[in-house]
């Protein structure tokens, strides 16, 4: 037999018409709140980074394929992730290529003409509150994903036709001008840090025989001379050390 205390009951619950401040309702006792805090979906960008490089591998043939032999399907993958899955957002731009880079660095460091040096990744980069803005992110580094922009294609292409010879004129002006030039806008612009100088707008003009710099007005401010076959450090240095004494005459 159970004995029901009516003392110790509680009231019914309140009506939802009444106003939450109402005197006979307790504190306990208001409706739950119905307007839950907006959270925001989960996307891919929220996930962390060797996620997303595990993603990216497992793009990659995992298994045998009677159409295409490994190499082939490799090569179309990593076609696909410079034409289609990098330009997702910006964590797989980052994530794709980060695989590009490491594939075809090697490459591309077989290809650099004697006696011209490469480093597409300088340690000397500063952070990007830094006056130099160039060592944000390596010249070179930009001429490194032209590379690997042709480089997939030209690869996936010998693949599919024994017709296809190469692009012969385009790896030689990569690497005959572009390569160069950019390996000395770095080179420059390292030796002009302790100047904190802002070198956004200048770029470097490269022949076999003259280099110079070109100021925002488009025109080149100072330019030296160089002899054949000289390395890219020396031509910087002298480069540099005009071009200081070109603004100290400017102040």
């Amino acid at each position: 037999m159970v004995v029901v205390d009516e003392k110790t009951m509680l009231p019914p619950p309140p009506s939802y018409s009444l106003p939450r401040n109402h005197p006979n309702i307790p504190e306990l006792l208001h409706p739950p709140p119905f307007s839950a805090p907006f959270r925001t979906l989960a996307s891919f960008s929220d996930l962390p980074s060797h996620l997303l490089l595990h993603i990216v591998h497992r793009t990659f043939p995992q298994a045998p394929d009677k159409s295409y032999n490994m190499l082939e399907r490799q090569r179309k993958t990593l076609r696909w992730l410079t034409t289609s899955l990098r330009l997702v957002n910006r964590t797989f731009y980052i994530a794709c290529m980060h695989v590009l880079r490491s594939t075809y660095l090697p490459s591309y460091s077989s290809l650099i003409r004697r006696p011209y040096t490469s480093d597409p990744f300088p340690l000397t980069q500063t952070p990007s509150n830094d006056a130099c803005t160039p060592l944000n992110r390596s010249r070179e580094t930009i001429v490194l994903d032209l590379f690997i922009a042709l480089k997939v294609h030209d690869d996936v292409w010998a693949d599919e036709s024994e017709l296809h010879l190469g692009q012969p004129e385009a790896f030689r002006d990569l690497f005959d001008l572009m390569q160069p030039r950019a390996r000395l806008e770095d080179l420059l612009c390292a030796y002009l840090v302790p100047l904190r100088l802002d070198l956004t707008a200048y770029s470097v003009t490269f022949a076999p025989r003259r280099v110079g710099v070109v100021g925002p007005s488009r025109r080149t401010i100072v330019d030296v001379e160089r002899v054949k076959d000289e390395k890219l450090e020396v031509a910087a240095k002298r480069l540099a050390r005009k071009l200081k004494e070109y603004l100290a005459a400017r102040r």
